[in-house]
């Protein structure tokens, strides 16, 4: 298999774990009316991530990939933006994996973005 295809299929998965890791997170929270708000949204944004990525590979057309890409960025930041609402809100109750989620969103974020930029500038 080419080294793109391994990296897109490591990405698919890693993409979806960690929305199944914020999934089993969210059970880590404190128990209030907050935390419903920002569980639905979080669980939301984060499994987008994922879904949103494995329809970009499937793009029909460099345009099509691009949008979904951009979706993609969309979704892995706003789940960047509740993970730290709950940072600081303290509504967590394991600091650790509050830590790793927010790293590996960061981490999401970046090699998301720049799929999209390297598209944006090859469409022009």
């Amino acid at each position: 298999m080419p080294k793109k295809e391994i990296f897109v299929e490591n990405l698919k998965k890693r993409t979806k774990k960690f929305g199944v890791d914020i999934i089993l997170f969210c059970e880590s929270l404190k128990k209030c009316k907050a935390s419903s708000v920002i569980t639905y949204q979080l669980v939301k944004s984060a499994t987008s991530t994922g879904a949103n990525y494995r329809a970009s590979c499937r793009g029909r057309s460099q345009p099509e990939f691009f949008s979904k890409m951009c979706i993609v960025v969309e979704e892995i930041d706003e789940s960047n933006f509740w993970l730290e609402v709950i940072e600081n809100a303290d509504l967590s109750n394991d600091k650790k994996e509050l830590k790793r989620l927010l790293d590996e969103s960061v981490e999401i974020l970046k090699i998301m973005t720049k799929a999209k930029d390297t598209t944006y500038k090859n469409l022009k």
